[in-house]
């Protein structure tokens, strides 16, 4: 396994167990305490993966000229998602209403780690180089432990959100 291969497969393991959470959060109903938790849980998981993701990653993808259209497509879609975050964290779980945003904020985000595990990954493999790696492999995990440690679920309804 390469250095490049083994950070995309840890990127992968926290993206399986993103899955794994949104398909236990979708066999949920009304305002349980188990979807509450989930809820909390995958919020906190989401947050602290996309930064420590932008920190190692994007931040090194972003320093390489033929990748950066895709780095900043990544990064603008972790805001969109942080934002669809917190409007169903502002929304009344026991309205049918949060699982239709739900399901779209889940559909959305396959979307994204898809994107990134089928296409970016790849590509960025091309252009990494044995210092990115170690750079990467040291920022992930310690960022993503400390943003996991201060990540909160933060309610603010979309059309509140700050562009």
């Amino acid at each position: 396994m390469t250095q490049a291969t083994e950070i995309f497969e840890r990127l992968k393991e926290d993206h399986d167990r993103h899955r794994d959470l949104i398909d236990k959060l979708l066999d949920t109903s009304g305002e349980s305490e188990e979807r509450k938790e989930l809820f909390t849980e995958l919020t906190k998981e989401l947050k602290a993966h996309a930064a420590a993701e932008e920190q190692a990653l994007y931040s090194t993808m972003l320093r390489k000229p033929p990748t950066t259209d895709e780095t900043r497509h990544s990064v603008a879609e972790h805001h969109e998602l942080d934002e669809a975050l917190n409007d169903l964290a502002a929304t009344d779980m026991s309205e049918g209403g949060w699982l239709t945003k739900f399901k779209t904020f889940a559909h959305d985000y396959r979307h994204h780690i898809d994107e990134e595990e089928e296409e970016h990954f790849p590509d960025f493999e091309n252009y990494l180089e044995d210092d990115d790696m170690k750079h990467m492999r040291q920022v992930f995990e310690r960022r993503k432990k400390e943003e996991k440690a201060e990540a909160e679920v933060t309610p603010e309804k979309k059309e509140d959100a700050k562009e």
